[in-house]
């Protein structure tokens, strides 16, 4: 199992998204998400992130290079795990998770329960409140085929964890796994960070996430 120390990062004063970035990245190092189970899809994307907190917020930026980028959905909670797409599923009680979802244009899915059969939508106004800053920008667009390189920056507020009474992510441990996907890509693919164990593609197993502790 995959074990991850989230550093407590210390701004001064409060940035705005693209000073959080640089923040990020001068304080923390990458992970890779490369991890292949299901053999019946071999494409594999080369994708990293790097993740830091400032007591209320979670930073995340992913590192994506891939054949092909799509992205149609543009409904907060709609499909985005279609369009390519890298996810973040995290569990503060090992019993209910939280699942972010968040197209290569920033569009944003979050959900909470204990399982994929029972999920509850967080609400679109607290969904919204997650700050994104993607390289591909947030227009809509039919599917591309090349060589391309995205980049993506995500600030998750405490309120967008909409059923926690978390007032503090300091020195919280938690279980988590982080995703890339494109179920309607021409290469559909599902890569983990920490290894999954089921017969075909499930990322909604907590069954399976690594530890996480924030400093």
């Amino acid at each position: 199992m995959n074990e991850l120390f989230i550093k407590r990062l210390k701004p001064a004063g409060k940035l705005t998204i693209a000073e959080a970035d640089h923040l990020l990245e001068q304080k923390t190092v990458t992970h890779h998400v490369h991890k292949l189970n299901w053999k019946e899809f071999p494409y594999r994307p080369v994708v990293r992130f790097r993740i830091g907190h400032v007591n209320d917020q979670i930073w995340l930026k992913f590192y994506v290079q891939e054949k092909h980028i799509l992205a149609q959905e543009t409904r907060t909670n709609g499909d985005v795990y279609k369009d390519s797409c890298v996810e973040f599923f995290i569990s503060f009680d090992k019993i209910n998770y939280y699942n972010f979802e968040f197209s290569c244009i920033g569009t944003r899915h979050v959900g909470y329960g204990p399982g994929r059969a029972n999920r509850t939508p967080v609400p679109t106004e607290k969904v919204e409140k997650i700050q994104i800053e993607s390289s591909l920008g947030n227009q809509p667009f039919a599917e591309k085929t090349g060589n391309f390189e995205w980049e993506m920056m995500i600030r998750i507020p405490l309120e967008s964890l909409a059923f926690s009474n978390i007032t503090s992510l300091n020195e919280t441990k938690a279980t988590a796994n982080f995703y890339k996907c494109g179920d309607e890509t021409s290469q559909p693919h599902y890569v983990t960070w920490n290894p999954v164990e089921t017969s075909g593609p499930d990322y909604h197993r907590p069954e399976f996430f690594g530890k996480v502790e924030f400093e």
